[in-house]
């Protein structure tokens, strides 16, 4: 294809305006800043390590909803079909092709500067009738050879991997009974393969299948059929672990279980991460949460040919999830409302994301090692009243919530550590929080900061946030200072 230019509630966000606050609108089309965060874009973190951050992109909900479409444009740097590159999207009926689906996938990444993760080529899931009812093998054999042409052909150039072969194994690790294992026998995986370099030689190609994230006898499986693929000379160069967890159960083996891959000579990618839980969800599992995104990615960070992760999805508004597992959900960082879960900042950290103006300018002169440090104990700068805008907003559940609060200096002057303070309403205790250092007295909730985000340059935000739990009403935060002055 010749290249082309063509975006449901789990949690409530109350926007806190506050004495000394100012409210700014989060912007809909373009995302300048992050919807819901003040992070760098999260794609600029993952390409200084040499990796991506990807997505699972639906074109509809791009074309509806703005706030999807900016973060899609914004924080990604991989764009994963979620559906419109399957089987019986591109040819429902036998000869007959539908690309519209398909296509806009393609032009988006395009027009974005983001690669395209092709989104598979055999599948026994969402195969079209006449496909799975054929029960000759050569004519299947060859339906599956066409498709493969066809679809690999028409996007030759521009899919940098495709899943060739999905979900082809069962738990026990035996080959799943689909109709190409029927019919076709053990053989089909490396027909497809060859058949898929045929078509793209470009192209990487993968295998791709769920519960495989641990080291057990489903993912030793694929490790097998690895291992005698690239023995032999089989086309294959990665291996996709789909990532699809429950909160708390990120497998001990994770990282080890990449590792054994990496050294066959294959890269693994992370390619349909969430993580659900039962809702309504609690504080607890949130907070769970966060530290299980965090040891996914760390688990990949590690890992040399580990080459980035993509999330399936980008807000619990839109999850396969509910549908799939009755009384589950909040499986993704954004929420419903856009509003960021704690786990966003805990993989943007994990990236080395930077927050606000904070970006290193890969041109400045690398710090004098003899500098003396900054005394953590010297008083903060005090930022001039007036000089720093505050932002904030609140996901609640029935008994508790987390806050997300973004400080702004917009004086003239960089500001030398801060301590940023709160008055919490009754009956409400701070749980845990991330990005700065947390001390509640009484009803005073203060966050001082942590080692890389010490100083505010001009123009400089910093996005901050905790859980907390509350009994009776949720009332407001008010009465932010920064290092003891008030924002206005």
């Amino acid at each position: 294809m010749n290249k082309r230019t063509l975006l449901g509630a789990l949690a409530l966000t109350t926007a806190l305006v506050v004495p000394g606050a100012i409210a700014q609108a989060i912007p809909l089309t373009t995302a300048p800043a992050g919807v819901g965060h003040d992070y760098e874009p999260l794609r600029d973190a993952a390409e200084r390590s040499g990796r991506y951050f990807g997505f699972a992109y639906a074109p509809h909900l791009a074309q509806q909803d703005a706030n999807y479409r900016a973060i899609a444009e914004r924080e990604f740097s991989m764009v994963t079909a979620e559906n419109t590159m399957k089987w019986e999207s591109v040819q429902p009926s036998e000869g007959q092709f539908n690309w519209s689906g398909a296509d806009a996938v393609v032009d988006f990444a395009q027009a974005n500067n983001q690669e395209v993760y092709g989104h598979t080529l055999v599948w026994h899931s969402q195969l079209p009738g006449w496909a799975s009812n054929i029960s000759d093998p050569t004519r299947l054999s060859t339906v599956m050879k066409d498709h493969i042409n066809a679809v690999a052909g028409r996007y030759k150039g521009d899919i940098a991997y495709w899943d060739v072969v999905n979900e082809a194994f069962e738990d026990n690790g035996t080959r799943r009974q689909s109709v190409f294992q029927r019919v076709l026998g053990d053989g089909y995986i490396e027909e497809a393969f060859r058949e898929a370099r045929s078509a793209d030689p470009n192209a990487k190609l993968c295998i791709n299948d769920y519960s495989t994230d641990a080291i057990n006898s489903k993912s030793t499986a694929i490790y097998n059929l690895v291992r005698d693929f690239k023995a032999r000379g089989v086309p294959i160069d990665c291996v996709g672990l789909q990532s699809h967890l429950i909160v708390g159960q990120v497998p001990s083996t994770y990282q080890q279980n990449i590792q054994r891959f990496v050294d066959l000579g294959v890269e693994v990618r992370i390619t349909e991460l969430d993580i659900r839980m039962n809702t309504p969800a609690s504080q607890q599992n949130i907070a769970q949460q966060a530290q299980d995104y965090k040891k996914v990615f760390e688990a990949c960070w590690a890992v040399d040919g580990c080459n980035g992760v993509t999330i399936w999805g980008i807000s619990d508004q839109y999850s396969w999830i509910p549908d799939v597992f009755s009384g589950e959900g909040a499986a993704l960082p954004w929420n419903s409302d856009y509003s960021v879960k704690p786990a966003l900042a805990e993989l943007a950290q994990v990236m080395g994301a930077t927050t606000g103006g904070s970006t290193p300018d890969p041109t400045d002169p690398p710090t004098d090692p003899t500098d003396p440090p900054t005394d953590p104990t010297d008083p903060p700068t005090d930022p001039t009243p007036g000089a720093c805008e505050v932002t904030a907003s609140v996901n609640s559940w029935n008994s508790g919530y987390t806050a997300t609060v973004t400080i702004k200096n917009t004086s003239s002057q960089a500001i030398n550590g801060w301590e940023l303070t709160a008055a919490l309403p009754a009956g409400h205790s701070l749980a845990q929080g991330w990005n700065a250092v947390y001390t509640q007295s009484g009803s005073t909730l203060s966050a001082r900061n942590v080692a890389w985000n010490s100083t505010l340059a001009p123009g400089a935000s910093v996005s901050i946030g905790f859980n907390a739990n509350f009994q009776g009403s949720l009332g407001s935060l008010s009465g932010f200072t920064l290092n003891g002055a008030a924002c206005n």
